[in-house]
């Protein structure tokens, strides 16, 4: 495995080649099968494995004051998660149907910390017009891109979803950050308000899922964690950095639903879930990476459909069942 190159930003933040040279040779060895990874099925980080270091807000006071925006902090307080929600896009329509940001416009930056550096992870959403400032704001500020794909099937304005990455300082991280928010029109997160109804049969639902969801901006929302250790670069990553299952129903009407959302897979999952997933007449939309060189190697499911709430949790539920999810608690 070659190790990448440090950013042009100074000596803090660094891409990968940051990694302790005992942590790439474990993941160079798994890939021949020579070796355990730092992470994988075994439900142990493994040898080598840097693990996450519980933090307070204070801890983030550089970061917040970076990007303009508070975060909150998740997993035990080992993740500080900054919500970039793009609720400017409140005339985006996929399907003929108006989409609310929260159904797929959930964009976000986390930040964890280790005992040797600052992790970035997170998701952008960027238009199609933006998005090519916003690659050159991340890029000159050693950001590296993971991903760039579309979570929804037709739909306009179009609009992207950009997966992004570094190590390092988190108040250079977050000025990376900041560069490529400012390429877009992404707001500052509203003050919280009461909720709306949800026009669904919510207990149905989670009786279908087994587990219960969330009321979140008049989507109703689930998360699901794995049962694996998931490494990146060798540092154990908490589910909250984004490789959770999320499962969001956007009420249409009459009890009617459509989904989107996406599964966290490993390769012998990818095809039982797309079974699952068709079986109930779900349309799968992308199905990609989001990290370079997560151990497992996981793959990120998107998925669509418009239907009774119920019917589409009962399908929903086969295919989580087809994963190593955890059991709802």
């Amino acid at each position: 495995m070659q190790a990448r190159a440090k950013i042009g930003i100074g000596t803090a933040v660094t891409h990968r080649a940051a990694v302790p040279l005992a942590a790439l040779l474990l993941v160079a060895l798994a890939g021949c099968g020579g070796a355990p990874a730092p992470g994988g099925q075994s439900g142990q980080p493994g040898p080598g494995a840097h693990e996450p270091v519980a933090t307070a807000d204070t801890d983030w006071k550089g970061v917040a004051d970076t990007l303009g925006r508070a975060g909150k902090l998740t997993d035990d307080n080992t993740v500080y998660r900054v919500a970039l929600t793009r609720s400017d896009l409140n005339n985006m329509v996929s399907q003929g149907v108006p989409i609310k940001p929260g159904l797929s416009l959930g964009g976000y930056a986390t930040f964890t910390k280790y005992d040797d550096t600052t992790m970035l992870m997170g998701d952008l959403v960027a238009t199609e017009s933006e998005l090519p400032r916003v690659t050159d704001a991340l890029q000159a500020h050693g950001i590296e891109q993971t991903a760039l794909h579309k979570h929804l099937l037709e739909q306009s304005p179009p609009v992207w979803w950009t997966h992004i990455h570094g190590m390092g300082d988190p108040t250079q991280l977050a000025q990376g950050v900041r560069a490529a928010l400012d390429a877009t029109a992404t707001p500052r997160a509203a003050a919280a308000t009461q909720q709306p109804p949800i026009d669904l049969d919510t207990a149905g639902i989670d009786n279908a899922l087994g587990r219960n969801g969330t009321a979140d901006g008049g989507i109703y929302k689930f998360t699901i964690a794995r049962n694996d250790i998931v490494t990146d670069a060798g540092h154990v990553l908490p589910p909250g950095t984004g490789v959770n299952t999320a499962l969001n129903f956007q009420p249409v009407g009459g009890g009617r639903a459509v989904i989107n959302g996406d599964f966290v897979l490993t390769a012998p999952e990818v095809e039982k879930v797309i079974q699952a997933l068709r079986k109930g007449g779900i349309i799968v939309v992308e199905l990609h990476n989001h990290s370079l060189t997560d151990q497992p190697r996981l793959f990120y499911l998107h998925f669509w459909a418009a239907d009774d709430g119920v019917a589409l949790a009962k399908t929903l539920r086969t295919a989580v069942d087809a994963t190593n999810a955890k059991p709802h608690q």
